[in-house]
This record gives C-alpha cells, structure tokens and sequence, in this order.
C-alpha cells in the first residue's frame, strides 16, 4: 500500500463493551439507539462497506448486504477508559492501563490557587462537572461582568475553559489553556481544553469552532512515529495534532466541520500520494452526542456517508481507507458523558477482498495494519487486520 487513510468518526460507538456496566453504561448503543430513535438511517456507502452487517438487521435503515465491499467488525477497548484521547492512543498501539484521573468534585483547591497566579487571572468561575453549552449560559454574563474565566470539567480527564473571544480575547485563552497544560502534566490529566464562545447575553451565548485541545504527550514509540521514522509523511487532519500533541506528525490542517475535514482529505489526495492520512470528525460527539440529539446526530452522519462516496470514488487501488471511532456517546443513553461501547471497523481497498473480521480484542490492530501496510515496524501492542 502506498496510503493508509484512516477516519474516526468520533463517539460512532456499536454496542456495548462486555465491561460496561463497571462504567455505568449497560444498554449503550450509539448506531443502533440512534438509528431507532430517528425512524432509520439513510448511509448506503457505509453500509456497502458492511457497516449493516456488523449487527445485521439491528441497524435501523441499514440492513446487512450480501456481499459488502469492505471488511467489516468491532473492536473492545483493553484501555482503562472512554475518552477520546485513550481511545485515539489506543488505535496507535498505546494501551493506558490506569485512567487518567477525573476530577468529579472540581479540581483541589491549592492547585486552583496556584492556578490564578500562575495564568494571570483575577478568579475563575465554577470548578465543577458540567455540560458546556449550560455553563455558558447560566455564567457567560458573570465571565463577561468579572472577566473571570469559568472553569469546568466532565466524567473525563479535563480542565476546560471558557472564555468569550472578544470581552476575554481568544489569543490570551489559548496563552492560559497552554500555561495550564504545563501545570497538569505532573498530574497525568488527558486534556486542557479552550472553549471559546460569542454572543452578549443568556440566550445568544453560543461556543465557536475555535476549541483548541492541549493533550498529555503520547508515550513513543506509537504508530505515528513508527510510520514517520520509517519515511512516510504523516498528515493530520482535525484534532488529531492535538490528541497527540504533535508527536510524529509532519502536516496538520485544523477544521471547523466534518463537511471540511472530508472536503480538505478528498482534495490533499492529489497532493498527497504516499504515505499516512489520520483524521477526526468531531460533530457527532460535540455536536449532538452531548447534547443527546439522535436527529442532528443521525443527519451529521448521512452528510458524512454522502461525501464518502466522492472520496472513495478518489481512491487509487492500492490505497487502503480504515473508519472507525474513539469511544460511544449515545444520544439517548442518559447523562452527557461518553458511553463505554465497542466500535465499528471498516476496512476498504478497491485491490482487497471484504470479509468478516468478527469482534476484536483491542482497537490497536488499526495502528498494527497501518504500519503493516506501510512496511513499518510493528508498533507496541496490536495486529494487522490485513496481511
């Protein structure tokens, strides 16, 4: 293979894991809930990928087929966790054993108050779990009125901050966010996250698409930096640069919708011609999972299956395209967190025959068959899919 082109669809979780109920998300099923909920799926290029025949005649609109072009199955997690960034580690041959830590009463106060004098700020809002669309709305007036920036968390390992771009100013965020970042290494936090948001009041208070992640540095080797190592350029599209903290990568474009990841991935083909594509498409988690929307969730991925047709329809023969997700995020499921379920694996080359990989231990066998395919060392955990 001279490209591997690898797609998360963030949060598309299909099942499950056979250890969900130690996560308190027994009955979780992102495609299949969703796909109920809505009345039916409309993704006709997934599903002749296989997507249907992973849990045939579950998936509601996307029933299996005879015989799908791409290989199809799931994959359970082995990492302690379900964020994204555990999960996108875990795709590259790194398994986290222990969790990051969570911070479910808000972080210690002696760490807050290093904190403020550190980063240069007069107080902070809130220091609790939230949803970060109600934060917002119930402190962005306060934020504004103290120039206090709010600080939350989630189930996950985080420290997000809110400002709003103008009163707060986007650049003097990011400065704070990557002050922070430094700060909660010692502490093995996952992610410092920038929330940036606009408006003048309660009900026009809305988040940007400037959110920028500060990730923990990655343990090397991975399958990234395997694969560069070995010669091939690695080009990053969304927030994997972030989730790994740049490690390896040598090309990243950031994007602001699923619709431009897919544009700029379809268009750097032509200037692109060998070597390792990695991107995130982050709406369905952000954008609907979290705010528990099967509908707006549901039509984010028809959009998804109707600009993969003009991306397959690019594909040279000997390109080999692998989509899969991080974790789940049911939009029915109760909460806003993400849900502990395996994902779906589809693995497509117009020079490769479909078939059925059944249910796989870990999802680090995605790292392994990039590399393999690539002619790069084994990363450290996982096998290739395709040989």
């Amino acid at each position: 293979m001279k490209r591997v082109i690898i797609i998360i669809l963030d949060s598309l979780g299909i099942g499950n894991a056979p250890d969900a109920d130690k996560f308190g998300d027994a009955g979780a099923n992102t495609l299949v809930n969703m796909s109920k909920a809505v009345g039916g799926l409309n993704i006709p290029n997934l599903q002749s990928l296989g997507i249907g025949n992973i849990l045939p005649n579950e998936i509601v609109g996307c029933p299996a087929v005879e015989n799908p072009v791409g290989s199809y199955g799931r994959l359970i997690e082995l990492s302690n966790g379900k964020d994204t960034t555990i999960g996108h580690w875990e795709m590259m041959g790194i398994v986290t054993e222990k969790p990051f830590p969570t911070f479910p009463d808000g972080f210690p106060a002696d760490f807050m108050e290093k904190w403020q004098k550190e980063v240069g700020v007069d107080g902070w809002l809130y220091n609790k779990p939230a949803s970060g669309t109600v934060i917002i709305e119930q402190l962005g007036e306060e934020h504004i009125r103290t120039g206090f920036p709010i600080v939350y968390t989630s189930a996950d390992s985080v420290f997000q901050i809110a400002a709003h771009e103008e009163h707060f100013g986007l650049d003097r965020l990011y400065k704070i966010c990557a002050q922070t970042r430094k700060m909660l290494d010692p502490m093995n936090v996952g992610r410092v996250i920038a929330r940036p948001f606009i408006g003048e009041s309660a009900k026009t208070f809305t988040r940007t698409a400037n959110r920028h992640d500060y990730s923990l540095q990655p343990p090397e080797p991975n399958a990234i930096t395997i694969i560069r190592d070995a010669g091939n350029p690695v080009f990053a599209i969304g927030k994997i640069f972030d989730i790994f903290a740049g490690s390896g990568i040598t090309k990243t474009t950031r994007t602001k919708s699923n619709k431009e990841g897919m544009d700029i991935l379809t268009a750097e083909l032509d200037n692109f011609p060998e070597g390792f594509i990695f991107v995130n498409l982050v709406e369905m988690d952000m954008l609907y999972g979290h705010r528990r929307d099967p509908n707006g969730y549901a039509n984010c991925l028809h959009e998804f299956d109707a600009q993969l047709k003009l991306f397959i329809e690019k594909m040279n023969d000997d390109d080999l395209l692998m989509i899969s997700a991080d974790h789940g995020l049911d939009p029915t499921y109760k909460g806003t967190d993400h849900t502990r379920e395996m994902v779906p694996l589809l693995a497509y080359s117009p020079s490769l025959k479909g078939k059925n990989l059944g249910t796989i231990n870990g999802f680090t066998c995605i790292g392994a068959t990039a590399c393999k395919a690539l002619n790069a060392p084994s990363p450290p955990h996982g096998e290739p899919i395709v040989q």
